[in-house]
């Protein structure tokens, strides 16, 4: 697997969003750097790791435990965005006693029941966007026709239409072909495993300090955090206004803020 690590300080691990896809945090990592040693990766067969399964959620809990122990590491700060929120979580609730803090970042809760709102609120801020887009999700595509489908999706992430696609470009450089076959397998065994009620009890016994850190104009709705963040024994949730779903590029001071608030806290 891919991993690289930058500054000194405290540890940090960062787990980047998918399933699928691969590490886009140079924005924030670059400003976390100064104040704490920041570790990236890519998931197995993502991005710049080898393209190689198994895929399964408790494979990448395992993977994420390989990345600590590789660089020598008793207990370590996670930060999860999007799905890597869920891995973040859910590494957490194995293996407490190896995770300091826990910052959970645009995450999706606990069951499925946001997706249906997600996807009208996508349709909605896709627009005049929304024909191409299913065009091209329901036939074959190129390499470059992946991408172009990338880029408009996440151009839905953001919150300012006026500056959404630049956005979504920028996450897509560099760009690597996105893995379905782990997109599809980690998405099933989330929906077999999402069972909200043993989820809830198990993050109630989770001692870890967690941040919960939600842009308000995410497409997917902020509601299905809720009863995460009223579980947790030990949360602050912060909601960026004005902001969607990668708070590091619409609003990087404050949520580099809020991170390095939260990290370096004792």
């Amino acid at each position: 697997m891919w991993t690289v690590a930058l500054g000194e300080g405290e540890p940090v691990i960062l787990c980047h969003g998918g399933p699928g896809l691969w590490d886009m945090f140079g924005d924030l990592a670059t400003s976390l750097a100064p104040h704490l040693r920041v570790i990236r990766w890519d998931q197995r067969g993502c991005g710049r790791s080898e393209r190689r399964g198994p895929y399964s959620l408790a494979r990448a809990v395992l993977d994420l435990d390989a990345v600590r122990r590789h660089y020598g590491l008793d207990r370590v700060a996670v930060l999860g965005h999007s799905w890597g929120a869920s891995l973040a979580l859910h590494y957490a609730l194995d293996h407490p006693d190896h995770v300091t803090k826990l910052v959970y970042v645009s995450g999706t809760g606990l069951g499925r029941s946001w997706h249906q709102e997600y996807e009208r609120n996508l349709a909605a801020r896709l627009g005049p966007a929304l024909a191409r887009v299913t065009e091209l999700s329901d036939r074959p595509r190129t390499a470059a026709e992946d991408r172009e489908l990338a880029v408009l999706q996440w151009s839905a992430d953001f919150s300012d239409p006026h500056t959404a696609l630049t956005h979504a470009r920028h996450l897509a450089d560099p760009w690597f072909p996105i893995n379905y076959d782990y997109n599809a397998t980690i998405n099933a065994a989330e929906r077999s495993t999402s069972d909200e009620t043993a989820l809830l009890a198990a993050a109630r016994a989770l001692r870890t300090p967690t941040l919960i850190l939600d842009g308000a104009d995410d497409i997917r709705p902020r509601w299905a955090v809720d009863s995460l963040a009223a579980a947790l024994p030990a949360v602050h949730r912060v909601v960026l206004p004005n902001v969607g779903h990668v708070p590091w590029l619409e609003a990087p001071a404050q949520s580099t803020a809020a991170v390095l608030d939260f990290l370096t806290s004792r």
